[in-house]
């Protein structure tokens, strides 16, 4: 999978290992300008090399090389000693213009991909802490069943060391699950804080059936509260995939918390949930969760994922945006569409592990 480039991420030892093909393709272009006559502004040239360096440069190198393409520019006009010379100054004029406005253009578009890079990642992460405190009860839930188990075994414990004899064996028993529950407790907080942090991503090869039951096992407290009966459709044939593993958990989430609230605001007696995974036949594993909410009027589709567009009255319209960013991001597509049997089905689809992570 090709790595996706970060528009402020330009260092110093990328722009050094792209000085020798710029450098040779200025060469190239002042012995075009210097060959031919002064009618042909050869010299425009410089400004395909200057959007290509914006990208890989920083902006005070960038402006170096824009310099150089000028004095290369008059270095060929005084080289050249062909054609009318007054329109060899016009051109000159015109090549030295349209190389300072192609640096000032490139460097702002850069800084302007550069900003909504960090805006979307504030955004990412706003969006995960939102939906992490509508998870609040599940995570409770998830967090108190396991420590619950830890007082019950430790009491145990101290009947069995109470007795004469002691119960040792009994008692050791009780420990192990003491340890076995407190490290079950310390993983489901481990999820949360990993959700939450705003680290980079991390692709690795996924197990993507267990990132979905993790996520599950999350908002079971939720699903078990308003009672809604969850069907699991897991393809355990399914191959691993490349992405990075918290993200692909903020989309889920998102996703399943989305569905949940569709259930639970639809009138209907019905409380159905179906999650699957799937291999698609195009070397992808696809995602899929089925509601029995409220579902979508015709035309809604196609505007879910715009940014700020939302059906819920007191949603901000970024969840379904985000998670298109992220899917796209790791190779894959989503998608969503009104289910036959009354609902929605919102699907997502990523890429087979081929190689190395990234």
């Amino acid at each position: 999978m090709p790595m996706k480039f970060r528009p402020n991420d330009r260092s110093r030892s990328g722009s050094l290992v792209v000085i020798g093909p710029i450098v040779a393709a200025m060469a190239l272009v002042m012995v075009i300008d210097t060959v031919t006559d002064y009618a042909i502004a050869a010299a425009v040239f410089y400004t395909a090399i200057i959007l290509f360096a914006a990208r890989l440069m920083t902006a005070r190198m960038v402006v170096l090389l824009a310099f150089a393409c000028v004095v290369l520019t008059v270095t060929s006009f005084l080289l050249t000693h062909s054609g009318a010379y007054e329109v060899g100054l016009i051109n000159t004029g015109i090549s030295i213009v349209a190389i300072g406005v192609t640096t000032y253009l490139a460097l702002r578009l850069v800084a302007a991909e550069a900003s909504a890079f960090e805006a979307r990642e504030r955004l990412l992460r706003v969006a995960r802490v939102t939906s992490l405190g509508e998870l609040t009860a599940s995570i409770a839930h998830e967090v108190n069943q396991p420590l619950a188990a830890v007082v019950t075994s430790a009491n145990a414990c101290t009947r069995w060391l109470a007795q004469d004899p002691p119960g040792m064996d009994n008692a050791r028993r009780a420990l192990e699950r003491v340890v076995k529950e407190a490290n079950r407790a310390s993983e489901v907080i481990a999820r949360v804080r990993g959700l939450t942090s705003g680290k980079a991503p991390e692709r690795s090869r996924l197990d993507f059936n267990d990132a979905v039951r993790e996520i599950v096992d999350l908002a079971q407290g939720q699903i078990s509260t308003h009672q809604i009966a969850l069907t699991m459709r897991l393809d355990e044939t399914a191959p691993a995939v490349i992405a990075d593993r918290i993200q692909i958990g903020q989309v889920v989430g998102n996703l399943l918390l989305n569905a949940i609230e569709a259930i639970v605001a639809s009138p209907g007696s019905r409380r159905e949930l179906e999650i699957s995974t799937e291999v698609d036949g195009h070397e992808r594993v696809r995602f899929s969760i089925t509601d029995s909410g409220v579902g979508f009027p015709p035309g809604v589709a196609e505007h879910l994922f715009d940014a700020f567009w939302t059906t819920k009255t007191d949603g901000i319209g970024l969840g379904l945006t985000i998670s298109r960013s992220i899917i796209e991001a790791n190779g894959g597509t989503i998608w969503a569409e009104a289910s036959e049997a009354g609902g929605a089905v919102f699907s997502f689809d990523l890429p087979f592990a081929k190689g190395k992570a990234e």
